[in-house]
């Protein structure tokens, strides 16, 4: 049987430390699109940076101003996009699918 993957403690503390910083980020990205501060197209321009790049598409489209979890599933699974799939995941059309239904 395979031995588990050991880290010491620092390194777990450094990697607890980042991820955390990591997540305060994406909640203030979620926080700005809530308020209308930035676009769904501002994102996009955006992917380059891991933060959004790995972001959830259905988190951040249940983030946008009148959407909900209903209508963002809806929508996703009418462009053809799966609940799993991230940011940087999503092809040239099923963006452009996505800006036009909340852009």
């Amino acid at each position: 049987m395979a031995q588990p993957f050991s880290i010491s403690d620092e390194d777990r503390r450094e990697a607890l430390i980042k991820a955390a910083a990591v997540r305060r980020e994406r909640a203030e990205l979620r926080d700005q699109l809530k308020a209308g501060d930035i676009s769904l197209s501002d994102l996009f321009g955006r992917l380059d940076d891991d933060t959004v790049g790995k972001m959830k598409v259905l988190v951040v489209i249940e983030s946008l101003p009148g959407v909900g979890k209903v209508k963002a599933r809806r929508a996703m699974e009418g462009i053809g996009i799966s609940e799993s799939r991230r940011m940087r995941g999503l092809g040239s059309r099923q963006r452009s699918r996505l800006l036009d239904a909340f852009g």
